[in-house]
């Protein structure tokens, strides 16, 4: 199943319950732990009984001193066997260290990480670390922004071209995370799910998994080796990159491609944000759409609106980058428009 049907048919049959495995998880938190010390961390998308996140932070509590670790869980339309629970209300979980104990409640409503008693719970917190609902995603990450929360978090890589989520990652508050730089994670998934997906399977135990394409992590907490430097190898030949036909940049396919020695700007692909140095490179803008309007990508001329419409099978779309190879109006997906800062 392409990526983009995968997440519509989330998003249209409210199936955005994609449970994390415990070695993602710890693939990628091992780059924060410092952080942790005497803090609360909330993952408000979470099933106390099935939730990963809550496995890992429950039996990492001494190692990590947490202060108190707290979950929050949407309803379910299943009971709860570990206890009383109404399918019509959320709950909720708290730990604070104490011989392993754990409080359970209802909540008084559904559990969404919206409603009054969820954002409460939030204010309570330092760090968020949950897997959020992807067809939300735009949502959830400008909660966390308002609320000025420190997170950890999954979703998907076309949420970068999100106006709101690229200008978050363009002015420095969200950058990704850094175990996941390219391919697809799997996903354990609950026992109604419709198993569609092409990459799919059922273990032993007859639990649910899907594969998920172009997952990344997000966070707000800074590491060490996202200020690596990226090594460029390619010298700048006019010959060998093509400049677009309405804005002036070079496109560039591949991070790899990146000359070392050009002072202008360059339209890369958004998986350059895997390898994104903030002291390396400066981001410009996104050329797609509304928010190419705004950095100054010019309109297509009437012939290559003609030529989008007919072949492409859509209208033209003012601010979209697009170039002219072997005589051909070509439109590369999604150019992040970037600068060597270090020149």
């Amino acid at each position: 199943m392409g990526t983009v049907n995968f997440l519509r048919n989330a998003k249209i049959n409210k199936k955005d319950e994609f449970y994390t495995q415990l070695k993602d998880i710890e693939k990628e938190l091992k780059y924060y732990k410092k952080y942790f010390k005497n803090k609360t961390v909330y993952c408000n998308c979470d099933d106390p009984k099935v939730s990963k996140f809550f496995y890992y932070f429950f039996y990492s509590f001494e190692k990590l001193k947490l202060k108190k670790l707290i979950t929050a869980c949407y309803k379910k339309d299943d009971l709860n066997i570990l206890w009383k629970s109404n399918p019509k209300k959320g709950i909720y979980a708290t730990h604070n260290g104490d011989s392993k104990k754990i409080i359970i409640k209802n909540l008084k409503g559904d559990g969404d990480f919206r409603s009054f008693e969820c954002i409460n719970l939030l204010k309570q917190a330092d760090i968020i670390v949950t897997n959020p609902p992807f067809s939300l995603f735009r949502e959830y990450v400008s909660q966390l922004i308002k609320f000025k929360k420190k997170f950890i978090i999954l979703g998907h890589q076309n949420a970068i071209t999100y106006k709101n989520i690229f200008n978050y990652i363009k002015n420095k508050k969200m950058w990704l995370g850094h175990s996941i730089k390219s391919g697809d994670r799997e996903f354990q998934v609950s026992n109604s799910y419709d198993l569609a997906s092409s990459s799919k399977r059922v273990d032993k135990d007859g639990k649910k998994y899907v594969r998920v394409p172009g997952v990344r992590w997000f966070t707000n907490i800074d590491y060490k080796e996202r200020h690596l430097e990226l090594t460029l190898a390619k010298r700048f030949d006019k010959k060998n990159y093509i400049k677009y036909e309405n804005y002036d940049a070079i496109n560039i396919n591949k991070t790899k491609d990146i000359p070392f020695d050009y002072i202008g700007y360059m339209g890369v692909p958004i998986t350059f944000l895997d390898k994104y140095n903030p002291d390396q490179f400066e981001i410009i803008g996104l050329g797609i759409s509304n928010s190419g309007k705004e950095i100054g990508v010019k309109p297509y001329k009437p012939k290559h609106k003609k030529f989008r419409k007919e072949i492409q099978k859509r209208g033209a779309v003012d601010g979209d980058l697009y170039m002219i190879v072997d005589g051909i109006v070509t439109v590369p997906y999604a150019r992040i428009i970037i600068r060597n800062k270090k020149l």
